[in-house]
This record gives C-alpha cells, sequence and structure tokens, in this order.
C-alpha cells in the first residue's frame, strides 16, 4: 500500500506521495511558485517523482495561474 503525506507545514504543494515530496525537497521546492524555476521535464526527471504527481503539480500550478518554466 502506498503511503500518502500531506506537503509541509506552510506549504501550497498538493498532497503527494512521499517519494515525490522529498524528490521536491531535494531541489528547493517547498511552494508551488518554487515550480516556476523548472521545466515539466526537470520535474519529471526527479527520482520519486512519478507521472501521477507531475499531473497533480500542473493541476495546482494552472490553478494559481503559474506554469513550469518553459523548455530551453
Amino acid at each position: 500500500m502506498k503511503s500518502s503525506s500531506h506537503a509541509p507545514a506552510g506549504s501550497d504543494l498538493p498532497k503527494l506521495s512521499a517519494p515525490a515530496h522529498r524528490a521536491l525537497a531535494a531541489v528547493g521546492v517547498s511552494r508551488l511558485e518554487d515550480l516556476t524555476k523548472f521545466t515539466e521535464k526537470d520535474i519529471k526527471n526527479l527520482h520519486g517523482m512519478g507521472p501521477k504527481g507531475v499531473r497533480e503539480l500542473h493541476e495546482a500550478l494552472a490553478q494559481r495561474g503559474l506554469a513550469f518554466a518553459p523548455e530551453k
């Protein structure tokens, strides 16, 4: 059974798996705004970040009028 984890206190990240939260924390992401510095590909390539997590982050960003950085 997969365990889920809430985002750290003070974070506006959606509820993701514990490995996904650890992957984001490892690159300094604790808020949705932090994700705008990374491309979607960057986030997909993080160990622990799966397709569902990327999709949930994409949706959360869109709800706030934010987006991943454009691909270079």
